[in-house]
C-alpha cells in the first residue's frame, strides 16, 4: 500500500493545519515487472500503459467531464441517441455526449502485437477494469439537466403526444440519400412546396448524429431553411411542428433564423392549435434550449381558459414547462393546488417528483395544506420512489419550509443506504434540506460525511459551499471531521475561479466553517479583499450581512490573522442597519420586553439592564447586566448614574423560606406546562412540538399557585442584604458581565435542544470577550409569560443571582 502526500501547501486553519491525502494502489509484482521490462526491452511501452504509474484518485485541478449521463441513481440507461447513430457512420461529434463513446483501452496499446509477460497481461486487465470503474463513477456523478427532469414522461404512453420523444423509432437515412435530398433542394429551391420542404426536414433529421454538425454548415441546408422561412405561413400546423421536431433532432442552434421565424409563427397560431400541440411545441423549445417568453405567455393564457379540460398528463407536462421556463403565471398558479389535490392519488411517484420540481423551479407558492398532503403520500411510499424524484420533493419541502416529521423520519430510514449511489448534487440537496429545515439526523449526516471525500472532486463551488454551510448550520462535526473538512476546503481552493462569478458561494462556505470554528486564512483573505467585496455588490443576493459576520468573527476568534480586513465604513454601515432593524423587529418581541421590564424592576431600574446587541454581526439581542463579585448589581446603562451606587431598598430578594412558601401547595401530580408559541423571525417558525419544563433548576420552573403575597412583601421590607448573604458571593474587585439570552425555538434544531451554528458561534464569541452567558430558554421562559409576576420574578432572580455564575467568572 502506498501513501501519497499532496505537496500543495494548505491554508492555515485554527483547527486544521495541514492536508494529508492518502491514496492506495495495488502494485504487487512491481519489482518483477521492472526486471521483465529490461529483459523484453519494453520499458517505454510499460511506462505509458501501466496504470501503476499514476494515481487515479488525484484529479488535475482543471479536470472537466465532457459528457452528461445520469443523475441521482446508481445505474440508468443514458438518454437514447437518435436511432440513426447506430448506422455505422462516423460519430466523431458524439464523443462529447455519450459515455459509450469512451475510447476502448486497446487503442492505447502498441499496435504491434508482442508476447506479453503474464504480469503485463494482469496489469492491462486491471487497467481496463479501472477505466470501466472510472467511467461508471463519472456516469453516476454527472447530472443531465435537460434529460433527467423528463424521466416522468416514460411512465405513460400519453406523453408521446405532448412531448418530444427521443425513443421514437425511425428508419436511418443513408448519406447518399441525404446528399440526394440536398441536391434536390438546390435544384428546385424556388419551386418547393411547403409539404416538400417539411418532408425534406423530416428525412434529413434521420441522418447519423455524427453528420448533423456538417449538415448545418452546408449551403444546401441553408437554402432549405430559407425556403421554410419564406413559406412559413403556408405550412400546415402538423408540418410546421415536424420542422420544429427536425430542428431538435439536428440540434439547430437556438438563435438560428429558422427558429426565430417558427417562434413568431407559433405565437400567431396558438389559438388555432389544440392543447396537445401547444404542449409539444413548448417541449421542443425546451429541448432546443431556446427562451420563448411570448409563446409561453400565450400558452399559459390558453391553459388558464381551458383549465377544467386538462388531463392528468397534460397537467404534469404543463407544470414541467412552467418549471423549465422559470415562470410562475399568477392567474394559472391559483388553480394549480386544486388540480394537485384532484390527481394526487393518481400520480405516479415520478410525476409527484415532476410536479414538485416544476413548482420549485418556478418559485411558485403553495399552501402548507397541499405540501403536507404531498409529503403524506411520499412518506408512505418513499421506499418505492426513485432518489431523483424524492430529491425534487425535498427541494419543494425546503422552499415552503414545511416541517413534516413523518417524511423526515422515514427519510432517515431510507436515504442513508442510498447515499453511496447518489451523485454529489443529489446529496447536496438532501443535506441542504436538513439544514434549511433545521432538522438534525445524525445517521444521514454521518452517511453523507463518510461518502463525500471520494466524491469531492465532482463538487461544484456551490456544492462544496452548501455542504460546509449545512454541517456548520447544524453544528455537526462528523466522526471523520478532519478528512471531511480538509477535502471540502481543498475543493474550495480548486474552485476559487468560480467564486469570481458566484461570490455568494464563497461566503456561504466560509460562514459554515466559522460556525464550527474553522478559519482557512487564505480563503478568508481572498474574501475580504477590496476587489472581492466589490464583486459581491454585483450579486443578486445581499451579501453585506455575511461579510459583516465573517469579518467580525475573524477579528474576535483569530487574533493572529494578518490578512485583508473589511473597511471600517462597511462595519459602521452594517451595524447601523442591523441595530435599526433590531429596534423595530427584535427588541419589541413580547418575551424580550417582559424580561427587560422585570429585570429593571428586580435590579433597581433601567440603568441596571441594557437591551441591545452586544455582537451586532450575530443578529440577535442580549440583555446585559453587570454584577459586582459580591453579587450586587452595578448600574452601567446611564452616564448620569454613579457606577458604584449600591442597591438599597430596591429589588426582589428571595430566600429559601420565601421560595418554600411560593411553591407551597403544589401538587406533584399536576401535569407540566407546555411551551406556548412566541414571536419569531418571519419565515423561520418551525412549529416545534411543546416540551415540558425542567424541574431540576428551581421549583418555580414547574409552576404552581401562590398561596399569598404577604411573605414576599415582608421579605422586600427586610432590606437587600438577604439577597446576597450567601457565602458563595465573595468580595472581589472585579465585576461580572452577564449576557442574558432570551432564546426562541429558531435558535435550535427542530424538536431538539441542539443550538444552531450561528448561535453557537455567538455564545462562543461572547465568552471570548469575557461575558458570562445566562440563558432564558424558550421551553422555560415562554410558559412563564402566562404565569404570575411573582413567579417570573423568582425565576429571573434564580437565573441572575446563581452563585455558580460568579464561581465560573472567578
Amino acid at each position: 500500500m502506498a501513501t501519497v502526500l499532496m505537496c500543495r501547501r494548505f491554508p492555515r486553519l485554527s483547527r486544521v493545519t495541514t492536508l494529508v491525502t492518502t491514496a492506495t494502489h495495488e502494485a504487487e509484482g512491481r519489482s518483477s515487472r521492472k526486471k521483465q521490462q529490461k529483459e523484453e526491452s519494453l520499458e517505454k511501452a510499460d511506462a505509458r500503459d501501466d496504470p501503476a504509474a499514476t494515481i487515479q484518485l488525484l484529479n488535475p485541478l482543471d479536470y472537466r467531464v465532457l459528457y452528461n449521463p445520469t443523475a441521482y441513481v446508481k445505474s440508468r440507461a443514458a438518454s437514447q441517441q437518435h436511432p440513426a447513430s447506430s448506422s455505422g457512420q462516423a460519430l466523431d461529434d458524439d464523443f462529447t455526449n455519450s459515455p459509450q463513446a469512451l475510447p476502448p483501452i486497446r487503442n492505447a496499446l502498441p499496435k504491434a502485437k508482442a508476447k506479453l509477460h503474464p504480469q503485463q497481461t494482469v496489469s492491462a486487465y486491471f487497467s481496463k477494469l479501472q477505466t470501466k470503474e472510472e467511467a461508471e463513477k463519472i456516469k453516476q456523478e454527472m447530472h443531465n439537466s435537460k434529460e433527467d427532469p423528463r424521466m416522468f414522461q416514460k411512465g405513460r404512453p400519453e406523453y408521446r403526444l405532448i412531448s418530444f420523444d427521443r425513443s421514437e423509432p425511425v428508419e436511418p437515412l443513408s448519406l447518399e440519400e441525404g446528399n440526394s435530398i440536398l441536391l434536390s433542394v438546390a435544384t428546385h429551391k424556388d419551386s418547393q412546396s411547403p409539404g416538400a420542404v417539411a418532408s425534406s426536414f423530416r428525412k434529413l433529421s434521420r441522418l447519423p448524429v455524427g453528420q448533423h454538425m456538417a449538415l448545418l454548415t452546408k449551403a444546401q441546408f441553408g437554402m432549405l431553411c430559407g425556403c421554410a422561412i419564406e413559406n412559413i405561413r403556408s405550412f400546415s400546423t402538423s408540418d410546421l411542428i415536424d420542422v420544429l421536431k427536425a430542428c431538435v433532432w439536428l440540434a439547430v442552434p437556438p438563435s438560428h433564423s429558422l427558429l426565430n421565424a417558427c417562434d413568431s409563427e407559433f405565437c400567431r397560431r396558438v389559438w388555432d392549435m389544440d392543447l396537445d400541440q401547444l404542449l409539444l411545441v413548448a417541449d421542443c423549445w425546451r429541448c432546443l434550449d431556446r427562451s420563448v417568453p411570448s409563446y409561453l405567455s400565450i400558452l399559459f393564457s390558453y391553459a388558464n381558459m381551458h383549465w377544467k379540460d386538462l388531463t392528468l398528463p397534460q397537467f404534469v407536462q404543463l407544470l414541467y414547462i412552467i418549471g423549465e421556463g422559470r415562470r410562475s403565471p399568477v392567474d394559472l398558479m391559483q388553480k394549480v393546488e386544486s388540480m394537485i389535490l384532484k390527481y394526487l392519488d393518481s400520480f405516479t411517484l415520478e410525476e409527484v417528483g415532476a410536479v414538485c420540481l416544476g413548482l420549485f423551479k418556478s418559485l411558485s407558492g403553495i399552501s402548507d395544506h397541499v405540501m403536507r398532503r404531498i409529503a403524506d403520500r411520499v412518506s408512505l411510499q418513499m421506499g418505492d420512489m426513485s432518489t431523483y424524484a424524492l430529491v425534487n420533493v425535498l427541494k419543494l419541502l425546503r422552499y415552503t419550509r414545511i416541517d413534516h416529521l413523518p417524511l423526515l423520519k422515514e427519510l432517515g430510514k431510507v436515504i442513508p443506504s442510498r447515499i453511496p449511489t447518489i451523485n454529489v448534487q443529489g446529496i447536496m440537496h438532501i443535506t441542504l434540506t436538513y439544514s434549511s429545515l433545521h432538522y438534525f439526523d445524525e445517521g444521514v449526516m454521518a452517511a453523507v460525511a463518510t461518502s463525500l471525500p471520494s466524491k469531492v472532486t465532482y463538487c461544484r463551488s456551490k456544492d462544496a459551499a452548501k455542504f460546509l454551510w449545512s454541517y456548520g448550520c447544524l453544528d455537526y462535526e462528523p466522526p471523520n471531521e478532519e478528512e471531511f473538512y480538509s477535502n471540502l476546503i481543498e475543493q474550495m481552493h480548486r474552485k476559487l475561479h468560480e467564486f469570481r462569478k458566484f461570490p455568494e458561494h464563497l461566503l456561504t462556505g466560509l460562514l459554515g466553517l466559522a460556525f464550527v470554528r474553522r478559519f482557512p486564512e487564505e480563503l478568508i483573505d481572498y474574501a475580504l479583499r477590496d476587489d472581492f467585496v466589490q464583486k459581491t455588490r454585483g450579486s443578486k443576493y445581499e451579501l453585506k450581512k455575511d461579510l459583516f459576520t465573517l469579518g467580525k468573527s475573524v477579528e474576535i476568534e483569530c487574533p493572529s490573522y494578518q490578512g485583508s480586513r473589511l473597511p471600517p465604513q462597511l462595519y459602521q454601515e452594517m451595524t447601523e442597519m442591523i441595530l435599526n432593524f433590531a429596534e423595530q423587529e427584535i427588541y419589541v418581541r413580547p418575551e424580550i420586553v417582559e424580561a427587560t421590564s422585570l429585570l429593571e424592576s428586580m435590579l433597581g431600574g433601567p440603568e441596571y439592564v441594557k437591551n441591545h446587541m452586544i455582537l451586532p454581526h450575530t443578529r440577535s439581542s442580549d440583555l446585559e447586566v453587570h454584577l459586582a463579585m459580591d453579587g450586587h448589581p452595578i448600574p452601567f446603562n446611564s452616564k448620569d448614574r454613579i457606577r458604584d451606587k449600591t442597591l438599597a431598598d430596591i429589588g426582589v430578594s428571595l430566600t429559601d423560606d420565601l421560595m418554600t412558601q411560593l411553591i407551597k401547595g403544589r401538587s406533584h401530580s399536576q401535569p407540566p406546562l407546555e411551551v406556548g408559541k412566541g414571536a419569531s423571525t418571519p419565515g423561520q417558525d418551525r412549529g416545534e412540538a411543546a416540551q415540558p419544563l425542567h424541574s431540576g433548576h428551581h421549583a418555580a420552573h414547574s409552576g404552581g399557585a401562590l398561596t399569598t403575597t404577604t411573605s414576599l412583601e415582608l421579605e422586600l421590607q427586610s432590606g437587600p442584604g438577604s439577597a446576597f448573604s450567601s457565602h458563595a458571593w465573595k468580595q472581589q474587585p472585579r465585576e461580572v458581565k452577564l449576557a442574558i439570552q432570551v432564546s426562541n425555538k429558531n435558535h435550535y434544531c427542530f424538536c431538539s435542544k441542539r443550538l444552531l451554528g450561528l448561535h453557537r458561534l455567538k455564545r462562543r464569541q461572547l465568552q471570548q470577550l469575557g461575558y458570562v452567558l445566562v440563558e432564558l430558554p424558550f421551553w422555560e421562559w415562554f410558559p412563564l409569560l402566562k404565569r404570575t409576576r411573582l413567579e417570573k420574578l423568582s425565576y429571573l432572580h434564580y437565573k441572575v443571582f446563581d452563585p455558580a455564575l460568579l464561581s465560573r467568572a472567578a
